[in-house]
Protein backbone atom coordinates (compact mmCIF):
# COMPACT_ATOMS: atom_id res chain seq x y z
CA UNK A 1 0.00 0.00 0.00
CA UNK A 2 1.79 3.42 -1.03
CA UNK A 3 2.41 5.80 1.99
CA UNK A 4 0.06 8.52 1.94
CA UNK A 5 0.99 12.42 3.53
CA UNK A 6 -1.65 12.98 6.09
CA UNK A 7 -1.31 16.88 6.51
CA UNK A 8 -2.56 18.67 9.84
CA UNK A 9 -5.37 21.52 8.74
CA UNK A 10 -3.90 24.72 9.75
CA UNK A 11 -4.20 28.04 8.55
CA UNK A 12 -0.21 28.77 8.73
CA UNK A 13 2.68 28.52 5.88
CA UNK A 14 4.69 26.09 8.30
CA UNK A 15 2.48 23.04 7.35
CA UNK A 16 4.75 23.18 3.87
CA UNK A 17 3.03 19.75 2.51
CA UNK A 18 0.16 21.07 1.73
CA UNK A 19 -0.92 22.83 -0.97
CA UNK A 20 -3.89 25.05 -0.89
CA UNK A 21 -5.94 26.27 -4.46
CA UNK A 22 -8.91 27.99 -3.79
CA UNK A 23 -11.39 26.99 -6.34
CA UNK A 24 -12.90 30.54 -8.04
CA UNK A 25 -16.53 30.44 -9.75
CA UNK A 26 -17.84 27.23 -7.49
CA UNK A 27 -21.18 29.69 -6.20
CA UNK A 28 -21.89 30.77 -9.45
CA UNK A 29 -21.72 27.31 -11.17
CA UNK A 30 -23.94 26.00 -8.71
CA UNK A 31 -26.67 28.85 -9.11
CA UNK A 32 -29.25 28.40 -11.73
CA UNK A 33 -32.33 31.10 -12.54
CA UNK A 34 -35.60 29.90 -11.95
CA UNK A 35 -34.34 26.67 -9.96
CA UNK A 36 -34.27 25.16 -7.15
CA UNK A 37 -31.98 21.77 -6.65
CA UNK A 38 -33.11 19.59 -3.81
CA UNK A 39 -30.45 17.35 -2.74
CA UNK A 40 -32.56 14.87 -0.13
CA UNK A 41 -30.92 11.76 -0.95
CA UNK A 42 -29.71 10.76 2.60
CA UNK A 43 -31.40 13.76 4.47
CA UNK A 44 -34.44 13.57 6.22
CA UNK A 45 -37.38 15.96 7.25
CA UNK A 46 -36.59 18.64 4.18
CA UNK A 47 -39.25 21.11 4.25
CA UNK A 48 -40.07 23.73 1.36
CA UNK A 49 -42.24 26.63 1.71
CA UNK A 50 -44.51 27.44 -1.04
CA UNK A 51 -42.51 29.97 -3.18
CA UNK A 52 -44.38 33.32 -3.29
CA UNK A 53 -43.87 35.94 -5.81
CA UNK A 54 -42.92 39.75 -4.41
CA UNK A 55 -43.02 41.58 -7.39
CA UNK A 56 -42.72 41.32 -11.10
CA UNK A 57 -40.71 43.67 -13.11
CA UNK A 58 -40.99 43.84 -16.84
CA UNK A 59 -37.58 44.99 -18.71
CA UNK A 60 -37.21 46.30 -22.47
CA UNK A 61 -37.61 42.75 -24.02
CA UNK A 62 -41.05 41.95 -22.73
CA UNK A 63 -39.38 39.36 -20.11
CA UNK A 64 -40.77 38.97 -16.50
CA UNK A 65 -38.88 38.49 -13.73
CA UNK A 66 -40.17 37.25 -10.36
CA UNK A 67 -38.67 38.10 -7.42
CA UNK A 68 -39.49 34.92 -5.48
CA UNK A 69 -38.97 33.94 -1.66
CA UNK A 70 -38.76 30.36 -0.54
CA UNK A 71 -37.90 29.31 2.96
CA UNK A 72 -36.25 25.56 2.86
CA UNK A 73 -35.57 23.87 6.18
CA UNK A 74 -33.65 20.31 6.23
CA UNK A 75 -32.11 18.14 9.18
CA UNK A 76 -28.70 20.41 7.85
CA UNK A 77 -29.80 23.82 7.95
CA UNK A 78 -31.36 22.64 11.84
CA UNK A 79 -27.79 21.07 13.09
CA UNK A 80 -26.22 23.69 11.84
CA UNK A 81 -28.37 26.43 14.05
CA UNK A 82 -28.03 24.36 17.28
CA UNK A 83 -24.32 24.38 17.08
CA UNK A 84 -22.81 27.50 14.42
CA UNK A 85 -22.91 29.95 17.54
CA UNK A 86 -20.37 27.80 19.47
CA UNK A 87 -18.16 27.74 16.96
CA UNK A 88 -14.74 29.78 16.82
CA UNK A 89 -11.76 31.19 14.77
CA UNK A 90 -8.46 30.62 17.23
CA UNK A 91 -5.77 32.99 16.19
CA UNK A 92 -1.69 31.95 17.32
CA UNK A 93 -0.33 34.59 17.87
CA UNK A 94 3.71 34.61 18.81
CA UNK A 95 6.37 37.02 18.62
CA UNK A 96 7.81 39.39 15.07
CA UNK A 97 10.33 41.30 15.51
CA UNK A 98 9.86 44.55 13.57
CA UNK A 99 10.75 48.13 13.13
CA UNK A 100 8.71 50.57 14.19
CA UNK A 101 7.57 54.01 11.62
CA UNK A 102 9.27 57.08 13.70
CA UNK A 103 6.80 59.95 14.59
CA UNK A 104 7.33 63.07 13.08
CA UNK A 105 9.16 64.22 16.58
CA UNK A 106 11.59 61.42 16.89
CA UNK A 107 14.57 60.79 14.36
CA UNK A 108 15.24 57.34 14.39
CA UNK A 109 13.76 53.93 14.61
CA UNK A 110 13.15 51.34 17.41
CA UNK A 111 13.02 47.84 17.26
CA UNK A 112 10.11 46.31 19.27
CA UNK A 113 9.28 42.94 19.76
CA UNK A 114 5.08 42.27 19.70
CA UNK A 115 2.95 39.12 19.35
CA UNK A 116 1.39 38.84 15.89
CA UNK A 117 -0.73 36.63 14.56
CA UNK A 118 1.22 33.40 12.84
CA UNK A 119 -1.55 30.98 12.05
CA UNK A 120 -5.45 30.46 12.66
CA UNK A 121 -7.95 27.55 13.10
CA UNK A 122 -10.93 26.68 14.39
CA UNK A 123 -12.78 25.80 18.00
CA UNK A 124 -15.95 24.78 19.78
CA UNK A 125 -17.02 26.09 23.05
CA UNK A 126 -18.34 23.02 25.02
CA UNK A 127 -18.94 23.95 28.25
CA UNK A 128 -19.53 27.47 30.07
CA UNK A 129 -18.85 27.01 34.10
CA UNK A 130 -19.32 30.36 35.88
CA UNK A 131 -17.58 33.33 34.36
CA UNK A 132 -16.14 31.10 32.01
CA UNK A 133 -16.37 28.92 29.01
CA UNK A 134 -14.16 26.31 27.47
CA UNK A 135 -12.98 25.73 23.86
CA UNK A 136 -11.29 22.79 22.17
CA UNK A 137 -9.02 22.84 19.12
CA UNK A 138 -5.97 21.10 17.60
CA UNK A 139 -2.80 21.07 19.28
CA UNK A 140 -1.20 21.64 15.90
CA UNK A 141 -3.16 24.78 16.05
CA UNK A 142 -1.73 26.62 19.20
CA UNK A 143 1.43 24.97 18.86
CA UNK A 144 4.65 27.37 19.86
CA UNK A 145 1.57 29.65 20.64
CA UNK A 146 3.12 33.04 22.69
CA UNK A 147 -0.95 34.49 23.17
CA UNK A 148 -4.28 33.56 22.07
CA UNK A 149 -6.77 35.00 20.53
CA UNK A 150 -10.42 33.57 20.22
CA UNK A 151 -13.38 35.12 17.29
CA UNK A 152 -16.48 34.78 18.01
CA UNK A 153 -19.59 34.08 15.74
CA UNK A 154 -20.29 37.35 15.77
CA UNK A 155 -16.71 38.74 15.24
CA UNK A 156 -16.24 39.72 18.30
CA UNK A 157 -12.83 39.31 19.73
CA UNK A 158 -11.11 37.88 23.30
CA UNK A 159 -8.37 36.75 24.89
CA UNK A 160 -7.71 33.10 25.25
CA UNK A 161 -6.02 31.39 28.11
CA UNK A 162 -3.98 27.83 27.09
CA UNK A 163 -5.54 25.16 29.81
CA UNK A 164 -3.71 22.05 28.25
CA UNK A 165 -2.47 20.30 25.50
CA UNK A 166 -1.85 16.42 24.37
CA UNK A 167 0.08 16.41 21.49
CA UNK A 168 -0.57 12.68 20.87
CA UNK A 169 -4.16 13.23 19.95
CA UNK A 170 -3.76 16.30 18.72
CA UNK A 171 -6.27 18.39 21.21
CA UNK A 172 -6.17 21.24 23.34
CA UNK A 173 -8.10 23.43 25.84
CA UNK A 174 -8.79 26.73 25.97
CA UNK A 175 -10.46 29.13 28.49
CA UNK A 176 -12.39 32.52 27.40
CA UNK A 177 -14.67 34.71 29.71
CA UNK A 178 -18.00 33.58 29.28
CA UNK A 179 -19.80 37.03 29.25
CA UNK A 180 -20.41 36.90 25.97
CA UNK A 181 -20.72 33.46 25.35
CA UNK A 182 -24.33 32.13 24.75
CA UNK A 183 -24.38 28.92 23.05
CA UNK A 184 -22.43 25.54 23.99
CA UNK A 185 -22.19 22.62 21.67
CA UNK A 186 -23.31 19.30 22.57
CA UNK A 187 -21.44 16.20 22.07
CA UNK A 188 -22.52 13.13 20.79
CA UNK A 189 -22.14 9.43 20.90
CA UNK A 190 -19.26 8.92 18.47
CA UNK A 191 -19.52 5.23 18.34
CA UNK A 192 -22.83 4.90 17.34
CA UNK A 193 -21.84 6.26 13.76
CA UNK A 194 -22.58 4.76 10.60
CA UNK A 195 -20.58 4.75 7.27
CA UNK A 196 -23.00 6.46 5.16
CA UNK A 197 -24.26 8.74 7.42
CA UNK A 198 -24.80 12.37 7.01
CA UNK A 199 -21.67 14.37 8.23
CA UNK A 200 -21.29 18.92 8.74
CA UNK A 201 -18.26 20.33 9.36
CA UNK A 202 -18.36 24.13 10.23
CA UNK A 203 -14.96 26.29 10.69
CA UNK A 204 -12.62 28.81 9.59
CA UNK A 205 -11.28 27.53 6.31
CA UNK A 206 -8.23 29.99 5.47
CA UNK A 207 -8.62 32.11 8.48
CA UNK A 208 -11.61 33.97 9.68
CA UNK A 209 -12.17 36.13 6.66
CA UNK A 210 -14.12 32.87 6.05
CA UNK A 211 -15.02 32.21 9.70
CA UNK A 212 -18.44 29.59 10.24
CA UNK A 213 -18.51 28.33 6.68
CA UNK A 214 -20.36 24.74 6.53
CA UNK A 215 -19.43 22.25 4.51
CA UNK A 216 -21.21 18.64 4.30
CA UNK A 217 -20.35 15.36 3.14
CA UNK A 218 -20.79 11.51 4.92
CA UNK A 219 -19.13 9.19 7.52
CA UNK A 220 -17.04 8.00 4.46
CA UNK A 221 -15.10 4.86 7.29
CA UNK A 222 -14.49 4.58 11.09
CA UNK A 223 -11.50 3.59 12.69
CA UNK A 224 -8.80 5.35 10.33
CA UNK A 225 -5.63 4.88 12.40
CA UNK A 226 -4.26 8.50 11.10
CA UNK A 227 -0.47 9.12 11.46
CA UNK A 228 1.69 11.75 11.87
CA UNK A 229 4.61 14.08 13.15
CA UNK A 230 4.09 16.96 14.30
CA UNK A 231 6.48 20.40 13.83
CA UNK A 232 7.78 19.66 17.81
CA UNK A 233 8.72 16.20 16.37
CA UNK A 234 6.19 14.49 18.62
CA UNK A 235 3.96 11.48 17.40
CA UNK A 236 0.47 12.18 16.81
CA UNK A 237 -1.94 8.97 16.56
CA UNK A 238 -5.51 9.21 16.02
CA UNK A 239 -8.39 6.34 15.31
CA UNK A 240 -10.04 8.86 13.25
CA UNK A 241 -13.24 9.71 11.77
CA UNK A 242 -12.93 10.01 7.89
CA UNK A 243 -15.30 12.13 5.95
CA UNK A 244 -15.81 13.18 2.77
CA UNK A 245 -16.81 16.74 4.11
CA UNK A 246 -14.57 19.71 2.47
CA UNK A 247 -11.82 20.31 5.16
CA UNK A 248 -8.99 22.69 4.35
CA UNK A 249 -6.22 24.36 6.54
CA UNK A 250 -8.18 27.01 9.06
CA UNK A 251 -10.68 23.77 9.56
CA UNK A 252 -8.76 22.41 11.81
CA UNK A 253 -10.16 22.15 15.48
CA UNK A 254 -13.52 22.79 14.54
CA UNK A 255 -16.12 20.64 14.97
CA UNK A 256 -17.42 17.60 12.96
CA UNK A 257 -21.42 17.40 13.33
CA UNK A 258 -24.39 14.70 12.77
CA UNK A 259 -27.75 15.73 11.86
CA UNK A 260 -28.60 16.35 15.71
CA UNK A 261 -26.12 18.92 15.84
CA UNK A 262 -24.04 16.85 17.87
CA UNK A 263 -20.36 16.98 18.07
CA UNK A 264 -19.42 14.10 17.05
CA UNK A 265 -15.59 14.86 16.05
CA UNK A 266 -12.93 17.57 16.15
CA UNK A 267 -11.56 18.25 12.46
CA UNK A 268 -7.86 17.50 12.41
CA UNK A 269 -6.25 16.47 9.26
CA UNK A 270 -6.39 15.69 5.57
CA UNK A 271 -4.74 13.63 3.13
CA UNK A 272 -3.57 15.96 0.73
CA UNK A 273 -1.43 14.00 -1.68
CA UNK A 274 0.06 10.34 -2.39
CA UNK A 275 3.73 10.57 -1.12
CA UNK A 276 4.50 7.49 -4.01
CA UNK A 277 2.96 9.52 -6.56
CA UNK A 278 2.13 12.80 -5.94
CA UNK A 279 -1.59 12.65 -6.93
CA UNK A 280 -3.51 14.79 -5.21
CA UNK A 281 -6.32 13.73 -3.07
CA UNK A 282 -9.64 14.91 -2.44
CA UNK A 283 -12.72 14.19 0.18
CA UNK A 284 -10.14 12.37 2.71
CA UNK A 285 -10.59 14.17 5.95
CA UNK A 286 -10.37 13.09 9.38
CA UNK A 287 -11.55 13.66 12.83
CA UNK A 288 -11.04 12.72 16.50
CA UNK A 289 -13.87 11.05 17.85
CA UNK A 290 -16.51 12.39 20.23
CA UNK A 291 -15.65 10.04 23.06
CA UNK A 292 -12.13 10.21 22.84
CA UNK A 293 -11.69 14.12 22.92
CA UNK A 294 -14.33 14.27 26.08
CA UNK A 295 -11.54 11.43 27.55
CA UNK A 296 -8.77 14.38 26.88
CA UNK A 297 -10.57 17.14 27.25
CA UNK A 298 -11.61 16.03 30.95
CA UNK A 299 -8.23 15.31 31.76
CA UNK A 300 -6.68 18.90 30.07
CA UNK A 301 -9.59 20.52 32.65
CA UNK A 302 -7.92 18.58 35.35
CA UNK A 303 -4.40 18.50 35.37
CA UNK A 304 -3.30 20.26 31.93
CA UNK A 305 -1.71 17.28 30.60
CA UNK A 306 -2.49 13.31 30.09
CA UNK A 307 -1.45 10.95 32.13
CA UNK A 308 -0.40 7.63 29.82
CA UNK A 309 1.38 4.53 30.97
CA UNK A 310 4.84 3.42 30.30
CA UNK A 311 5.74 -0.37 29.33
CA UNK A 312 9.58 0.36 29.42
CA UNK A 313 10.51 -1.04 26.37
CA UNK A 314 12.42 0.21 23.14
CA UNK A 315 10.50 -1.26 20.20
CA UNK A 316 11.07 -1.84 16.41
CA UNK A 317 8.75 -3.22 13.82
CA UNK A 318 9.43 -7.20 12.93
CA UNK A 319 8.94 -6.09 9.38
CA UNK A 320 11.76 -3.67 9.29
CA UNK A 321 13.78 -6.47 10.18
CA UNK A 322 15.84 -8.38 7.85
CA UNK A 323 15.02 -12.27 7.40
CA UNK A 324 18.46 -13.17 8.04
CA UNK A 325 18.57 -11.44 11.02
CA UNK A 326 15.24 -12.76 12.17
CA UNK A 327 16.54 -16.15 11.84
CA UNK A 328 19.72 -15.29 13.23
CA UNK A 329 19.33 -13.54 15.74
CA UNK A 330 15.35 -13.61 16.82
CA UNK A 331 15.20 -17.36 15.61
CA UNK A 332 11.29 -17.04 15.01
CA UNK A 333 9.66 -18.78 13.14
CA UNK A 334 8.63 -18.40 9.80
CA UNK A 335 5.28 -17.97 10.11
CA UNK A 336 5.76 -14.67 12.36
CA UNK A 337 5.47 -12.03 9.92
CA UNK A 338 4.55 -9.28 12.05
CA UNK A 339 4.92 -8.18 15.20
CA UNK A 340 6.73 -5.49 17.73
CA UNK A 341 10.59 -6.62 18.65
CA UNK A 342 11.93 -5.56 21.75
CA UNK A 343 15.15 -3.41 21.30
CA UNK A 344 15.73 -3.45 25.07
CA UNK A 345 14.13 -2.95 28.26
CA UNK A 346 14.72 -0.32 30.50
CA UNK A 347 15.42 -1.26 34.13
CA UNK A 348 12.84 -1.19 37.41
CA UNK A 349 10.12 -0.87 34.70
CA UNK A 350 6.72 -2.51 34.18
CA UNK A 351 8.31 -4.63 31.16
CA UNK A 352 11.17 -5.93 33.12
CA UNK A 353 9.48 -7.05 36.56
CA UNK A 354 6.83 -8.80 34.06
CA UNK A 355 10.16 -11.14 32.25
CA UNK A 356 10.44 -9.31 28.96
CA UNK A 357 13.55 -9.88 27.39
CA UNK A 358 15.50 -8.59 24.42
CA UNK A 359 14.50 -9.86 21.05
CA UNK A 360 11.10 -10.97 22.36
CA UNK A 361 9.05 -10.44 19.56
CA UNK A 362 5.26 -9.18 20.92
CA UNK A 363 2.09 -10.23 18.37
CA UNK A 364 -0.66 -10.00 20.50
CA UNK A 365 -2.29 -7.53 23.01
CA UNK A 366 -5.17 -8.28 25.52
CA UNK A 367 -5.33 -11.36 23.07
CA UNK A 368 -5.81 -9.30 19.89
CA UNK A 369 -2.95 -9.12 17.14
CA UNK A 370 -1.12 -6.07 16.38
CA UNK A 371 1.28 -6.00 13.26
CA UNK A 372 3.64 -2.78 14.35
CA UNK A 373 5.04 -0.64 17.58
CA UNK A 374 2.24 2.39 16.43
CA UNK A 375 -0.80 -0.54 17.03
CA UNK A 376 0.77 -1.29 20.31
CA UNK A 377 1.41 1.80 21.70
CA UNK A 378 -2.24 2.47 20.73
CA UNK A 379 -3.25 -0.20 22.74
CA UNK A 380 -0.74 1.09 25.63
CA UNK A 381 -2.36 4.49 25.72
CA UNK A 382 -5.79 3.64 26.03
CA UNK A 383 -5.35 1.76 29.25
CA UNK A 384 -4.59 3.75 32.63
CA UNK A 385 -1.61 3.52 34.97
CA UNK A 386 -2.63 0.86 37.28
CA UNK A 387 -4.17 -1.25 34.56
CA UNK A 388 -3.16 -4.50 33.51
CA UNK A 389 -1.88 -5.42 29.95
CA UNK A 390 -1.50 -9.21 28.68
CA UNK A 391 1.09 -9.43 26.25
CA UNK A 392 1.85 -12.46 23.72
CA UNK A 393 5.45 -12.82 22.10
CA UNK A 394 8.13 -15.19 20.52
CA UNK A 395 10.75 -15.82 22.72
CA UNK A 396 12.90 -18.01 19.97
CA UNK A 397 10.43 -20.01 18.62
CA UNK A 398 8.67 -20.40 21.90
CA UNK A 399 5.01 -18.82 22.49
CA UNK A 400 4.49 -17.31 25.54
CA UNK A 401 2.24 -14.59 27.72
CA UNK A 402 2.53 -12.60 30.47
CA UNK A 403 1.05 -9.90 32.45
CA UNK A 404 2.65 -6.81 32.87
CA UNK A 405 1.29 -4.34 35.98
CA UNK A 406 1.43 -0.78 34.64
CA UNK A 407 2.84 0.77 37.28
CA UNK A 408 4.41 3.83 35.93
CA UNK A 409 3.46 6.95 33.25
CA UNK A 410 5.49 8.70 30.98
CA UNK A 411 6.51 11.73 33.09
CA UNK A 412 8.74 8.98 35.23
CA UNK A 413 10.23 7.16 32.02
CA UNK A 414 10.14 8.19 28.86
CA UNK A 415 10.01 5.57 25.58
CA UNK A 416 11.96 5.78 22.62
Amino acid sequence: MARKDVTPRKNNGSFKKFGVGLLGGVLGGMLSIGGIYYATDGFNSSVVEPLTAESTQTIDNDAEISNVKVNVNSDITNAVDKVQNAVVSVINLQTSTQSQWSSPFETQQNDSSELQPTGEGSGVIYKKDGNDAYIVTNNHVVEGQEGLEVVLKDGTKVQAELIGTDAYTDLAVLKIAGDKVDTVATFGDSTSLKVGEPAIAIGSPLGSDYANSVTQGIISSLNRLVQNVNESGQEISINAIQTDAAINPGNSGGPLVNVAGQVVGINSSKIATSSSSGVSVEGMGFAIPSNDVTNIIQQLEDSGSVIRPALGISMLNLSEVSTQQQERVLEVPASVVNGVVVRYVESATPAEKAGLQQYDVITKVDGEEITSATELRAALYKKSVGDIMELTFYRGDEEQTVSVELTLDQTALNEQ
